[in-house]
């Protein structure tokens, strides 16, 4: 758990960020290059690796009584298939599968986060910031791609009075261009917060005057990290599908 030691004062030295920070899998070395395997690349593989026994192997005989692991992977998929269809309508059903593989990698990865002494990758702004421009060039291009010119509507409220409309307009690309910045730091931000909370509750149960409290702490946090695991998903998701309805039928 948490590191503490006396410092020459007496008190208690912790930093709750160490557990964010990225270490070559081989070799001792601080310096890490673009290849090097890291903490991250191990946790992410191991995401991976969760997603394809659940959704690959767990569902591979169809039964029409499923087991547990059959019936996780079919929620998950009625989930997120309700989700598209409601949010970017029929036309965005074909885009499904990007969307739920998402979904799923975020989802699998937070809750890989939890678990002692692992390590959260969607706590690192590199790779929410990753995910955040592939969902904003996918759905820009697509819109250019499908409505050429008029993808540009999407910034033009034409219900709005005539006078306002070029001030609207010039809001309208800003927040455009802010949504990758919002989508990923949401996501990292929430997770890294959960974590290092915790990570400070640990630290102080080290004292026995607060250990009960601590204790108490530490259980609510984890019980609002499992929480947030789950809606931190599901709001980058939503946000996604929103995007690409955007995309689909960008007129105001």
């Amino acid at each position: 758990m948490a590191e503490h030691a006396a410092d020459a004062s007496g008190g208690l030295e912790f930093h709750p960020m160490e557990q964010f920070t990225l270490e070559p899998l081989f070799g001792g070395g601080e310096t890490i290059h673009w290849y090097t395997p890291t903490n991250a690349t191990l946790w992410m593989g191991a995401a991976i690796l969760v997603i394809l026994l659940l959704l690959v192997v767990g569902t591979r005989r169809r039964a029409i009584v499923p087991s547990r692991t059959q019936s996780i992977g079919e929620l998950a998929y009625g989930f997120i298939y309700t989700m598209v269809e409601d949010v970017a309508g029929k036309d965005g059903l074909r885009y499904f599968p990007y969307i739920m593989t998402l979904f799923m990698f975020i989802v699998v990865a937070n809750f890989l986060g939890l678990i002692p002494m692992s390590f959260s990758t969607t706590s690192q702004i590199a790779v929410t910031v990753v995910m955040a421009l592939m969902v904003f060039l996918s759905v820009t291009l697509l819109g250019f791609f499908k409505h050429g010119i008029g993808f540009l509507k999407l910034f033009w409220v034409s219900s709005a009075p005539m006078a306002l409309r070029p001030v609207l307009a010039v809001i309208e690309v800003i927040s455009y261009f802010v949504r990758p910045v919002s989508h990923s730091i949401r996501l990292a931000g929430n997770v890294m917060a959960g974590h290092a909370v915790i990570e400070v509750f640990a630290t102080f149960g080290g004292i026995l005057a607060i250990a009960p409290l601590s204790l108490v702490g530490i259980i609510a946090m984890f019980g609002m990290d499992v929480l947030v695991a789950f809606v931190q998903a599901y709001v980058f998701t939503i946000l996604t599908c929103v995007y690409l309805k955007d995309a689909l039928h960008p007129g105001h």
